[in-house]
């Protein structure tokens, strides 16, 4: 009997250690939510590389589909200071037809130090392009029109080189497309960003 209870016993110290060491990988494996590089990313000679979905959706009310994309680009002329361009490519199918929307938008962006945590920044940016699509023209819109628009955000890295942000959107376009998920107005956006090292910070 001692033999049956000091085997048992054995056995559950055994089990519970084992148990006890793969939830201390389970752990060590967790995914990582932030990353102390805020600095590292947003020095002079890096490269932004992004893309966003403006919109992505079906109403069946409508039988409408809309699928927005806005990849975008940019070079840090110097510390904190980014200047790039953010293309839109969109494409809207409804009974009856479809629409294919476009859009280039030149911006300025500027990390604030004001705020600034290792692993975080506050940033404003600033927008101008065009906007077009291919529905003909009416009363209320045009098929092609400039594009101003202001950001403020903030960029939370996750990685040494990835960014996720959340951005406050004022948008002003009188053509019938959408930018930044509105025509005119205001938005908010999430999305992320790569910091790419240049050959001079590598």
């Amino acid at each position: 009997m001692k033999r049956i209870y000091l085997l048992f016993t054995l056995c559950a110290f055994f089990t519970t250690s084992s148990l006890l060491a793969q939830e201390t990988d389970l752990n060590i494996e967790k995914p990582q939510t932030s990353a102390a590089v805020a600095n590292e990313s947003i020095q002079q000679g890096n490269w932004l590389v992004g893309a966003s979905i403006g919109s992505l959706g079906y109403n069946f009310k409508s039988e409408t589909f809309q699928l927005i994309l806005e990849p975008r680009a940019g070079y840090f002329i110097s510390d904190n200071a980014v200047l790039g361009v953010q293309a839109q490519i969109g494409l809207m199918l409804y009974d009856g037809g479809e629409n294919f929307s476009y859009g280039l938008t030149p911006f300025a962006r500027y990390y604030f130090p004001e705020g600034a945590s290792p692993n975080s920044r506050w940033f404003g940016e600033a927008l101008a392009g065009f906007a077009g699509s291919s529905l003909k023209d009416s009363d209320g819109d045009r098929i092609f029109s400039s594009v101003l628009g202001l950001r403020a955000g903030y960029a939370h890295f996750v990685a040494r080189n990835v960014a996720i942000e959340a951005t406050l959107n004022y948008t002003r376009t009188s053509a019938d497309v959408s930018v930044d998920t509105s025509t005119s107005g205001l938005s908010v956006g999430v999305g992320f960003q790569i910091y790419l090292p240049g050959r001079g910070t590598m």
